[in-house]
Formats: structure tokens, sequence, C-alpha cells
């Protein structure tokens, strides 16, 4: 973890929690990943109390708090897309485990393993929608890119629910 990215960095700002997952961002190594998990495990202890419409408000509320504070978090690192910033990787996978839960485990590691791969190689449309809001040379880091940082987890989350539909179509 770099001096900057620490404890401390997550304390001064109401953003940089939301945005770094609650702390899991500032892993080491793979903080994706680990924000990943993070919100696998969040899921299935929220998953008891949300019903649809509960995920639904909750996803479409973290959107919208995820856009001001990834914007945020990315302004106070001056850096368009840190990987500490983990709040994409959050929502795109409750997405994914509200849309293909119930489940088994086997089930929910394969959705896990699609998506991180997605996720991390950046394939066709998710590559595309990363491309899409870099920040340019020269600018300031805005509203735009922290859409941005949002977007492409959600094009990889559609990804994988694509795979994951055309795989139980093929299996039937």
């Amino acid at each position: 973890m770099s001096s900057t990215l620490s404890f401390a960095f997550l304390r001064r700002h109401p953003a940089h929690w939301v945005a770094l997952g609650f702390g899991s961002g500032l892993a080491p190594r793979a903080p994706g990943t680990v924000g990943t998990l993070w919100a696998w495990a969040a899921y299935l202890i929220l998953d008891r109390w949300l019903g649809n419409g509960g995920w639904a408000l909750l996803l479409l509320g973290g959107t919208a708090v995820g856009w001001w504070a990834c914007t945020r978090t990315a302004q106070h690192l001056g850096i368009g897309d840190p990987g500490a910033i983990v709040w994409d990787e959050i929502l795109a996978f409750w997405l994914i485990l509200w849309v293909w839960m119930p489940a088994g485990l086997l089930a929910q590691a394969l959705a896990f393993g699609l998506f991180r791969y997605f996720d991390a190689a950046k394939p066709g449309p998710v590559g595309w929608a990363d491309r899409r809001f870099k920040p340019q040379p020269g600018r300031p880091i805005g509203w735009r890119e922290g859409f941005g940082i949002l977007f492409d987890d959600f094009v990889a989350a559609f990804c994988t629910l694509l795979v994951l539909a055309l795989g139980v179509a093929v299996w039937q």
C-alpha cells in the first residue's frame, strides 16, 4: 500500500470510504479482486433482508452515490481510474448476483471468475467502455471520468450475464 493509500486517506473524506469499498480497495495486491470478494460476502449477508425492490434501490442509489464518491476520490488521488477504487466492482458484482441468484456456490464462483476476467482483461466492449471515458491529457478529472470508472464494470457485468445466460441455454 502506498503512503497515499492508507487508512488515514480512507478517513479523510466520506467519498473515500465508499469508493475504496470500505477498505477493501486498500489491499496491496489485486484490490479489484478483493473488492469483488467483499461484494460477494456483503451480497450474501444483505440478501437476507433485501428483496428485489431493495436491491433495485440499493443499486440505483449506490450508482448515484458511487459516481460522486469515485469522482471525488479519483480527483483527490489525481488518477483517472485508480485501482484502489473498487466501488465499481462491488456494484457490478451485486448486479450480477441479483440477476443470477439463486445459484449454487459453484455457479456463483463461475460468475465471479467470468466477471474478474471481463473486468481485468477488458475484451471487446469492456475495453471500448474503459477507453471511452479515460481522462484526456492535461484535463482535470471530472464527472465524465467518474462515470467511466463505473461504466466499464457495468459493461463487464453485462458481458458476464450474457455468457452465463448463453451457458444456461446451451445446457438446457
